[in-house]
């Protein structure tokens, strides 16, 4: 069996910073984010990472991050490319943005060959996601269709004290098998749990709900339905949304669980998340990750 991989979404990381080159370290040695899910990542048993960025920001992404975890994992880069598209299909004038975190993944689907892990660059997710996420797709799942799976965080430890977050509120089964992922963009924290405004309405959210932060595992099999499906999202939202509408990997995952073909784990992080969502979070990340290094959690020096 192939050794899962890591997927690093990373094609947004020049935009949302303002260029590479002005990410503010979290770390008391001037760590990002991203180094320490690497980090964590390899510890979990990973040893290869796919980057996906944009080929404008590749000369600054290898010297931000690439070549110095190159040094520790087998590194390959995958280019988002707004013009990949299925075959009879374009780029709308208006178009300026990317296609999604679905479209993402599928920028790396001529290197994914087994099964991977498909992660955000600039959300923290802890160790025990990487262990938990890993030691499920190195199992055998001979028996179940498509054994895809998540790692789902309570709600209450990915809040912030400074403004509104957008969470996947996770439903399950009995058995934890997803049911559905319901994005709530929305949601502000209140005391220990929470407040969505959900639907023109307001809505409140226990601080245990599970919520996804983009954490998936996957067999090679979603990049062959996600690459299947790209047609028929475009035909139904490029008259509807074209400078904006975005192909969603929870959308995907949800498709493929109401046709039966596949069955998503929902897997628990005991860990908090951090991300920086307001610059007035940059100093409790700081803070979290200062601890951190003091309690031994991680080294002096990550890399």
């Amino acid at each position: 069996m192939e050794k899962p991989i890591l997927v690093v979404m990373a094609a947004g990381m020049g935009s949302r910073y303002g260029g590479l080159k002005q990410i503010d370290p979290v770390g008391p040695n001037g760590e990002i984010i991203i180094d320490y899910s690497l980090y964590d990542a390899k510890l979990a048993g990973f040893e290869t990472v796919i980057f996906i960025i944009k080929k404008e920001i590749e000369e600054d992404f290898k010297n931000s991050v690439g070549n110095r975890v190159s040094k520790y994992m087998n590194v390959k880069y995958a280019y988002q490319d707004i013009n990949d598209l299925p075959e009879g299909f374009s780029v709308p004038e208006c178009r300026k943005k990317p296609w999604g975190t679905s479209h993402a993944v599928l920028s790396a689907r001529n290197m994914i060959n087994g099964p991977f892990v498909a992660i955000n660059a600039d959300d923290f997710y802890g160790r025990d996601a990487f262990k938990v996420i890993y030691d499920y797709l190195s199992a055998d799942h001979e028996k179940t269709p498509y054994p895809f799976c998540m790692v789902a965080y309570k709600l209450a430890n990915t809040l912030t004290e400074n403004g509104y977050v957008s969470r996947g509120i996770c439903e399950k089964d009995s058995n934890d098998f997803l049911v559905k992922v319901t994005e709530h963009t929305k949601i502000e924290k209140a005391g220990e749990d929470a407040v969505s405004f959900f639907d023109n309405r307001e809505l409140g959210l226990c601080g245990c709900t599970p919520v996804s932060m983009n954490m998936w595992g996957f067999t090679k099999d979603f990049v062959d339905e996600a690459w299947a499906g790209f047609p028929q999202f475009l035909r139904e939202n490029l008259d509807k949304n074209p400078e904006k509408c975005e192909y969603f990997l929870p959308s995907v995952v949800t498709n493929l669980i109401e046709n039966g073909k596949a069955k998503v784990k929902v897997l628990f992080s005991r860990d908090k998340w951090y991300g920086v969502t307001y610059k007035e979070d940059k100093p409790m990340v700081q803070k979290a990750m200062a601890e951190m290094h003091e309690s031994g959690r991680y080294p002096e020096k990550l890399w």
